[in-house]
Parts: C-alpha cells; sequence; structure tokens
C-alpha cells in the first residue's frame, strides 16, 4: 500500500514540473559567432532570425552596396550630373584631386592613379568584386560633385529606406567613429540593391577583365566573395550552392562582415538574405595562417536554417468552408457557404501547429446591421477573413460566395409589399385615408336620416294641410290610421287610396263654400301634426341643412322635391 502511494507522489510530481516548465520554442536558433546578424526571407519581408540587429556596428565593405546603388540609380533616372553630363555606364570618369580622401595605406584597392580615366561602369566593377576604396571616391565625385555631396546623399537616401541606425561618414567604409549601421539597416539597403538589375550582375560576376585605360593595360578583377567564387583572399572551400552575392567587407574594428543572398531549388522560391557583422577568423591548425572565417560559415549555417525549416505553408485554403451565412429571399435556400478567394500562404517554421492561428470572418452586410439577400452569385465577394497570430495579423483574403442563389418572387414581392406597408408615409396616408371614409359615411348616414325625417315632417304638414282645407277623404284616410305612415311622395296616400276626387267646377265650388282657414279657425277640423311639425323650434335648421345637402350631393331624382303646396 505504502509502494503504491510513494508511486502516486512520483507521478504527480512528475506531471507537476513538466506543466511548470517553459515550453520549448518551435525551432531551435542556429549557433552562429558574428556578433550581429539578420536572416530575411525577401519575397515576404519575413524575419527567420536575428541576433543583435538593431546593435550600432561598423559595417567595413559593406557600405559599397549604398555607394554603388546610387550610381546606379543615378543612371537608371538618367539624371543630369553637377558636370552636366547625363548618368550613362559609358560615360568616361577620370580620377581627380582629393579621389584619396579618408584612404590608408593597408585598404583594398585597384590602384587606379590620378588622372586616369575609366568607364563608371568599369568603376562600379572594381568596387563591387574586387572592394577598391580609391574606386568609390572617384564615383562619389563624379555623381555627387564632392565626396563630402555624395556622403550626404548617401545618408539621405538611407533614410529614405528606413535606417534609423545609420550614418555615414565616406563612401568606402574605412574606420570612422561617424560612419556606422546596424545589421537590420544594412538588410534594408542589400534588400533595395538587389531590385537593380545591374546590381545583381555585379555581385554575382565571378572574375571581370576591363579594357585597357589611358593609365593601364587592363585589369582582371576577382569577386571576393567565397560563397560563389574560390579566391586569393580567403582560401578555403566555402561555396554554397544557391548563392548571389552580394559583398564582403573587412577592417579590425568590423571584423570579418557579409551580406549574401541564397534561393535554393524546390523550395518555393525562397530567396534568403543574411547579414553577418563582427564575425572571427580562426586559425584552427595553429600554423599562422587563417583556416576559418566566419562571416562565409555563419552565413552558410543560416541558409542551410532558413531552407531546412522554413518553407510556404496553406493557412488558409481557397476551397476551405469557412462558415454558411443566412440569406433572405432565396429560392429553395436560405443559406450560402463562402470561402476565400485565394489561399492564405505564409512562410512559417514546418514544425508550426496551424491550429494555433485563429481565423476571424467578416460578413459585410452583418457588419453593417443588414441581412444578406438573394440574388447571389459564385464568386462574389461577400466579405473578408483574417489570420491572427498572437493578435497579430499574418494575412487576410476576400470571402466568396461557393454558390449561386436565386431569387424568389413570391418571397421577393412578399417582402416588398411588407416593406412598402411598413414606411412611416405609407401608414400615415392610409390611416389618414380609412378616417376620411369614416367621416364619409358619418355624414352620408346622417345626411340620410335627416333628409327622411324633414320628408316625413314635409308629408305630415301636406296631410294637416289638406285637412284643414277641408278634404273629407284625406280626413278619413288619417281617421284610419293611414296617416301614420308618411306618404309617397308626389301625392298623399289619400289621393291613391281615394281616386274619387272633387274635380272642376264642383272642386272649385265646395272649395268656394268652406270656410275661410283664416276666419274661422275654431270651425276647422282639428288635425294631428306629426312628430316633425313645420311649425317645430328645429324646422328651419333642419332645412337648412337639408338644402345644403341638396346642394352638395345633388338630388337623387334629378329635380327639386316638389311636395310643397303650389
Amino acid at each position: 500500500m505504502k509502494k503504491i502511494r510513494f508511486l502516486s507522489l512520483i507521478l504527480l510530481l512528475t506531471l507537476f514540473f513538466t506543466l511548470a516548465a517553459p515550453a520549448a520554442s518551435a525551432l531551435d536558433a542556429p549557433e552562429v559567432e558574428g556578433s550581429y546578424c539578420v536572416l530575411l526571407e525577401t519575397n515576404t519581408d519575413t524575419v527567420l532570425f536575428e541576433k543583435g540587429a538593431y546593435e550600432r556596428a561598423y559595417p567595413a565593405s559593406l557600405t559599397k552596396m549604398m555607394t554603388v546603388l546610387l550610381a546606379i540609380e543615378a543612371v537608371e533616372e538618367q539624371r543630369t550630373l553637377p558636370n552636366g553630363q547625363v548618368a550613362a555606364l559609358s560615360n568616361q570618369v577620370t580620377a581627380n584631386a582629393g579621389f584619396d580622401f579618408d584612404l590608408i595605406a593597408e585598404g583594398s584597392t585597384e590602384n587606379i592613379m590620378l588622372g586616369e580615366t575609366m568607364s563608371l561602369e568599369d568603376l562600379l566593377y572594381c568596387a563591387m568584386l574586387s572592394s577598391a576604396n580609391e574606386a568609390c571616391n572617384i564615383v562619389g565625385e563624379y555623381i555627387g560633385g564632392s565626396v563630402g555631396q555624395f556622403v550626404e546623399m548617401m545618408n539621405q537616401r538611407a533614410a529614405e529606406l528606413g535606417c534609423t541606425g545609420t550614418h555615414f561618414a565616406n563612401t568606402h567604409g574605412l574606420p570612422n567613429e561617424n560612419h556606422y549601421t546596424t545589421a537590420w539597416d544594412l538588410s534594408l539597403i542589400a534588400r533595395e540593391a538587389v531590385q537593380h538589375t545591374f546590381f545583381r550582375e555585379l555581385c554575382n560576376t565571378r572574375s571581370k577583365g576591363l579594357n585597357p585605360t589611358n593609365m593601364s593595360s587592363g585589369r582582371v578583377l576577382s569577386n571576393t566573395n567565397a560563397l560563389l567564387n574560390s579566391n586569393e583572399h580567403y582560401p578555403g572551400n566555402y561555396l554554397y550552392e544557391g548563392a548571389s552575392g552580394i559583398k564582403t567587407g573587412f577592417t579590425g574594428a568590423a571584423g570579418y562582415c557579409l551580406a549574401a543572398l541564397a534561393t535554393r531549388d524546390g523550395v518555393n522560391n525562397i530567396q534568403l538574405l543574411s547579414i553577418v557583422l563582427h564575425a572571427p577568423a580562426y586559425d584552427d591548425n595553429a600554423d599562422g595562417i587563417i583556416d576559418r572565417y566566419c562571416n562565409f560559415t555563419d552565413s552558410a549555417r543560416l541558409f542551410d536554417w532558413g531552407f531546412d525549416n522554413w518553407s510556404y505553408r496553406e493557412v488558409i485554403k481557397s476551397t476551405d468552408i469557412i462558415t454558411e451565412v443566412p440569406v433572405t429571399m432565396g429560392d429553395g435556400t436560405d443559406t450560402v457557404s463562402v470561402r476565400p478567394s485565394s489561399s492564405i500562404v505564409r512562410l512559417l517554421p514546418n514544425d508550426e501547429d496551424l491550429s494555433t492561428y485563429q481565423k476571424v470572418p467578416v460578413i459585410y452586410a452583418q457588419e453593417d446591421g443588414r441581412e444578406l439577400e438573394a440574388p447571389i452569385s459564385a464568386g462574389q465577394v461577400l466579405g473578408e477573413i483574417s489570420v491572427v497570430k498572437d493578435g497579430r495579423t499574418v494575412g487576410s483574403s476576400s470571402l466568396v460566395a461557393s454558390t449561386d442563389v436565386n431569387l424568389s418572387r413570391v418571397l421577393y414581392m412578399r417582402t416588398e409589399i411588407s416593406n412598402t406597408l411598413h414606411r412611416p408615409l405609407v401608414r400615415w396616408t392610409f390611416w389618414l385615408l380609412v378616417l376620411l371614409f369614416l367621416f364619409y359615411i358619418f355624414v352620408v348616414v346622417r345626411y340620410r336620416n335627416r333628409r327622411r325625417a324633414y320628408l316625413a315632417r314635409v308629408n305630415h304638414a301636406r296631410v294637416a294641410q289638406e285637412i284643414a282645407d277641408g278634404d273629407a277623404d284625406v280626413r278619413e284616410w288619417y281617421n284610419d290610421g293611414e296617416g301614420e305612415r308618411p306618404a309617397p311622395r308626389g301625392g298623399t296616400s289619400a289621393r291613391k287610396k281615394h281616386p274619387v276626387r272633387k274635380s272642376g267646377k264642383s272642386a272649385r265650388s265646395a272649395a268656394a263654400s268652406r270656410p275661410a282657414a283664416g276666419k274661422n279657425p275654431a270651425k276647422r277640423p282639428s288635425a294631428r301634426p306629426g312628430p316633425s311639425d313645420p311649425a317645430s323650434p328645429t324646422a328651419n335648421d333642419d332645412d337648412k341643412f337639408r338644402d345644403y345637402f341638396e346642394e352638395f350631393f345633388g338630388n337623387k331624382d334629378g329635380k327639386k322635391d316638389d311636395n310643397t303646396d303650389k
């Protein structure tokens, strides 16, 4: 039992220390002996490795990259020079007095003499292949008008390229306290320089024979870069397959320096740029002869490490379905799948876990608070996706529809009608029309009720008048109860019910024999006026109301009522 408890404790402690231990880096850093190094992939500007890259260092002859770059840019731009000539590689340039500015006897040289004339092209070969210091001064004076002015141009161009830790004091890189840079700044200068075709031609030339001059029978130059050319300057085998330049350098203060470029077949066109500064050299055999130059070995080691451990990898493929997006008014579907318009490819360590990269999709319609609506065509851009690692966006691509989504006509019409009815102006107009219609119904009903009451009063008044005039038939009809109903328009019910009436002379005689209504009202038969007596207090108001609506609506019979006694 005690043994089991002891084993459990051991396992728990092992698990604890495993979790507490710091995680190992994805890649073991390459072992280099140079004090300041940078390894950069030029196609993507990805820094694969750096060591003291931003610390101040002496550049030695790597300075010549800037000198040659400015001369090539002047030629490409066909710039008019201070002497009035248009810059061209074929222009003849003479070594004038002062061309040996800031030179030392032990510095690298091609022994160009005062007054010697050669082409600008040959001077640039001297500067790059054999690292001739005097050639740099001659070029600087020719392009800038003076060496001092050209150095100012060098500093200005460095600032334009983003160099923040660089200051040039001469054209060649011999020791000077005010002449310094960083490995990172030199990578920016080298990256710009190799974009120019003639610069690439210069730094990849292994040897070059120059034309005779007015003071020389000709020269044969040999490239000092041992990665691409075996030479007497650096004995030993440092050749590196795929190397293509760029420039070597050495002073006692700067140590051994190298800017180099390399590609390797079958590695997805990866192009690596290395900067190594202040590297040592060793006499491994203790025979007084240097056997190992670490600027070359460090560069080769950096290239091997980069090619072996890094490659272009698809973080997201163009065929990946990222998400399903809701779609309104779709015919037979209510979603559409989206995918990246192109793969997101990044230079990454081979053992990098791609699942640690966060994929952040954004749909434009949803971002704007809208619904995605049909129709949608396959390939239509609907949003974008970003790939984020440790809070930094490493790539992005547009999101496109993977299929077509046709428009449903029924849903479209229904939506349009609904949207129209929900517009404030339409809603207010609708309710206004409803209120107007209700008001119209109210007015019509009221008018008809008042007209009916008016006609009833007129009928009762007519009956009462006829009774008062002594019409026995009407009285009899009224006493029989018929008078409780209103007589039809155009005559009384009594006349229709008792068609035998006095007419002609006899009728007039009978009317004459009747007593006048105004003379003896006591002898008149009493009439029972209806509920709407014309003499009632509201009669005038009702008549005015009727007259107004008769005029407004028009008479239904096409003529005015003729129910009053003539």
